[in-house]
Formats: structure tokens, sequence, C-alpha cells
């Protein structure tokens, strides 16, 4: 399966990392580097994530990375990184 990354989850990463770098940029860059590693392992296993079935017009699952939740859907052979926010975040 192909991992892709939607303008949304880049824009995440960006947010996030904006938001910690003025504190610690040491932090703020190994956070961004967790996450973008962290949906490499659902190449072999897509499906670990929990399914969310609010979405009913396609699959879409989340993980845990951290404090942080990482959403994604699955469309054929595609991996879609779709979304991702810190937990404390009020979505």
């Amino acid at each position: 399966m192909e991992l892709k990354w939607t303008s949304k989850g880049l824009s995440d990463l960006i947010r996030l990392y904006d938001f910690l770098a003025p504190v610690n940029p040491t932090a703020a860059a190994r956070v961004v580097q967790s996450l973008t590693a962290a949906p490499s392992g659902l190449r072999t296993n897509p499906r670990i994530g929990e399914r969310l079935e609010e979405f009913d017009l396609r699959e879409v699952s989340r993980i845990l990375v951290g404090n942080y939740e990482m959403r994604y859907a699955i469309q054929g052979d595609n991996i879609y990184i779709l979304c991702i926010w810190h937990t404390r975040e009020y979505r």
C-alpha cells in the first residue's frame, strides 16, 4: 500500500511544529519526526487502527502516536493521512 499525506495532514504537522518550536525547537522536531514515521507501519497492517463508524462512505480509522491522534482513510491501495491533533486540543 502507498502512503499519501493530504494537504490538511501536512498543514497539521506544520501547525503543531509552529506551536511547539518557540518553546522547545528540539522537542518540536522530535514530535514531527515521530508523527511522520508512525504511519509507515500502516503499509503492512493498514487496519490496525480503530475504525471510526461515523464515516459511513469511506473507511476512516485512527491511531494514537503518543499524545497525538492521527486519522487516516484507506481507499484501494492507498492510505491517506487526513489530520493530526494533540489529544488535549478541543475538537
